[in-house]
């Protein structure tokens, strides 16, 4: 009874704040980002937000039925969650089998979350850069070999995590997926002046996805960018004013399903590849919707590729660069940006 009365205590003192405070030195509510959300109501009214004060922050956070949450940082170089995971070895141990939070932050049943201020980290790949053989029960001789570059998200979504918002935040790895937002369904995403680094698709949104102002740093020869957007004719990934770079030979984007890319007034690395995105060889063998990329005004150093050359015209209804705006990629069920054309929200699904 005491404990409950304790917690009971611990859970009405956090939810009265407007903001709740993290910090390592014990200045703050909580020493933990993960200790401050485990302490907030999970419903009824706003929560407060969860200030996270300098600090490296060697923890995973799961976020799950949080809706409205908001994480913000001190500032975006001084606040570092990180971890050291990669998805083969992570599910090597049978206690991991059915866990769905595979990344350093990971987000479930929490739509509307905005992400502020924070440098997410997954270092498997810098702290194992030749790989590793690990003990992997159910793998032929019990043993698993996992690569430098295996699958290691630093950010990860599963279902009703839509309407996300991330503006300021710097996500790393040397590993494929970095940046998952994975709700093909009903999955809408807002980047905004953010970096994102890793190798195979590492970025990766299904569904709705708008970057805009972001830099995109690629460390493999196969795609830096990959899209699904099977479940909707209307999915697409829309990336505004980003900057690529990466080794040399890095290609731009891949896809395996159905996808839809916008890329407007993006600048290009000369390390870039002269290969447009392209359909992996892996992926479905006859899209319905057919090849959907489009390109305006981008340009890259040393020499436009002929690829680069500008074909909105070929889209539907053929936008204009002036209207693909945050609002109009998510066609009027999410206006994210009050400084661009609201939209009316289009008729209920019959």
């Amino acid at each position: 009874m005491l404990t409950w009365l304790v917690a009971r205590a611990s859970w009405a003192q956090a939810t009265s704040k407007a903001q709740v405070v993290v910090a390592q030195n014990g200045s703050g509510d909580f020493q933990t980002i993960q200790a401050a959300i485990n302490s907030l109501a999970t419903a009824g009214g706003p929560l407060p937000v969860v200030f996270v004060k300098n600090g490296i922050y060697h923890e995973k956070v799961t976020v799950d039925g949080m809706p409205g949450l908001v994480l913000r940082g001190q500032s975006e170089r001084g606040v570092v969650i990180t971890i050291s995971q990669s998805n083969a070895g992570f599910r090597c141990d049978p206690a991991n089998a059915t866990r769905w939070d595979v990344a350093t932050l990971n987000l479930r049943n929490s739509p509307d979350v905005t992400l502020e201020k924070l440098t997410v980290v997954n270092s498997y790949g810098a702290d194992h850069p030749q790989g590793e053989t690990i003990a992997c029960p159910g793998a032929p001789n019990g043993q698993k070999t996992v690569a430098s570059a295996d699958h290691q998200m630093a950010l990860y979504t599963a279902a009703n995590t839509t309407r996300l918002r991330v503006q300021h935040c710097t996500f790393r790895t040397l590993g494929n997926d970095t940046v998952s937002p994975w709700d093909k369904e009903t999955g809408m995403y807002y980047f905004k002046d953010c970096t994102l680094e890793g190798s195979v698709d590492f970025y990766c949104p299904r569904g709705w996805a708008y970057a805009e102002n972001c830099r995109f740093i690629c460390h493999n020869l196969n795609a830096a960018i990959w899209h699904d957007g099977s479940a909707n004719w209307e999915a697409k990934t829309v990336l505004k004013n980003c900057t690529f770079s990466g080794d040399a030979g890095f290609k731009l984007g891949r896809y395996h399903h159905e996808a839809q890319f916008y890329l407007l007034n993006c600048r290009f690395a000369r390390t870039m590849a002269d290969a447009d995105i392209y359909p992996a060889p892996s992926g479905d063998s006859a899209p319905r919707w057919g090849r959907r990329v489009y390109y305006y005004n981008c340009h890259r150093q040393g020499g436009d590729y002929s690829w680069l050359r500008n074909n909105l015209d070929t889209a539907d209804q053929a936008p204009t660069p002036e209207q693909i705006t945050a609002n109009w990629t998510f066609g009027g069920h999410w206006n994210v940006d009050p400084n661009a054309p609201p939209l009316p929200a289009p008729p209920p699904s019959k």
